[in-house]
């Protein structure tokens, strides 16, 4: 099963928009993910600990980054935004599968924009 914590072992149940972009020659990336009120604002999950970043975990291990920003209105935690970088070909290959993963573990498709 494919989940995405901020917080060590507290899954997050909100899926995120995913916005994917890839170089043109297929070899780097981005994954930008958009939460909007995410289990992890609410008031009740203040006490478990701080987000130090974004994991994504699956049967071959964890995939992880630390450019995690919250966006606020009003002065509340509204949703919270992570962008996780591809650096490579392999890496690519691997988020993709986690992408597969999650996406059959929460009944997601993927659509092209």
């Amino acid at each position: 099963m494919a989940v995405i914590q901020f917080i060590d072992g507290i899954n997050e149940n909100v899926i995120p928009s995913i916005k994917l972009t890839r170089s043109r020659d297929g070899s780097t990336g981005t994954a930008t993910f958009r939460f909007n009120k995410p289990d992890i604002i609410k008031p009740e999950m203040q006490d478990k600990g701080d987000i130090k970043g974004m994991y994504l975990k699956d049967e071959e291990g964890e995939l992880m980054t630390k450019d995690v920003n919250a966006k606020f209105i009003n002065g509340r935690p509204q949703g919270i935004e992570c962008i996780y970088i591809i650096k490579n070909p392999t890496e690519w290959d691997r988020f993709m599968r986690f992408m597969e993963r999650y996406a059959n573990s929460n009944n997601l498709s993927f659509t092209k924009a």
